[in-house]
């Protein structure tokens, strides 16, 4: 339902302003059952859940490789909120607002935003920010060798290469949750186009 879709009753293939289309999902939102409305607006912080939980994960994980025992709470505070936040602004930003606005109205571009945001929101990004966190670390406390400025990069590939295999679950649950959150929030998207568009626009009941 975009703004060159979305269209009045009765036929007349009058499109709607933006600013319309807005206020009648806004509206209908408020007559959508309390499950409903509270999916929609708390479903994306537990995806941002997850992508903390998967950032402690590699928080420790990174710790372990480098034998750092210094500044636990100071890089587990971080690489907690951080990927809460991050997760929580992109799937707000390419999926519920979207919505919201009736400018995605593509079930399967809904489900591959959501597939992308859990996999690199809330599982790739947790793991990159993991990596610089943790070798400054390193190398401040001086707990591990650390590589010589031509092979900076190739060191930090081999100290990832066993975390990433070690955390190839975590993305792909990132991923499905993701993805499943995203399928529910179009469901939602769909009682709000009926509700807004049709007859009546009755209230739905749990």
């Amino acid at each position: 339902m975009s703004e060159n879709t979305l269209k009045e009753n009765g036929g007349s293939g009058k499109t709607l302003p933006r600013a319309m289309v807005i206020e009648m999902m806004l509206e209908s939102f408020e007559r959508l059952p309390d499950t409903d409305q509270k999916l929609f607006t708390y479903g994306p912080m537990y995806l941002g859940g997850n992508g903390a939980f998967a950032g402690m994960i590699a928080n420790s994980l990174y710790r372990r490789a480098l034998n750092v025992t210094q500044g636990r709470v100071t890089s587990t505070i971080p690489m907690a909120v951080l990927p809460f936040l991050t997760t929580l602004a992109l799937y707000n930003a390419t999926i519920c607002k979207p919505l919201l606005s009736g400018d995605l109205n593509c079930p399967t571009c809904v489900l591959i935003r959501g597939a992308l945001v859990g996999a690199v929101g809330a599982g790739v990004y947790p793991i990159l920010l993991a990596l610089p966190v943790n070798v400054g670390l390193a190398t401040r406390y001086n707990t591990a060798p650390m590589p010589e400025k031509g092979n900076v990069l190739r060191f930090w590939v081999d100290l990832s290469r066993p975390i990433l295999r070690k955390m190839r679950a975590v993305l792909v649950l990132q991923a499905f949750f993701g993805t499943y959150l995203s399928s529910k929030h179009f469901e939602t998207y769909t009682k709000l186009v009926g509700i807004a568009l049709g007859p009546g626009g009755e209230e739905l009941k749990d």
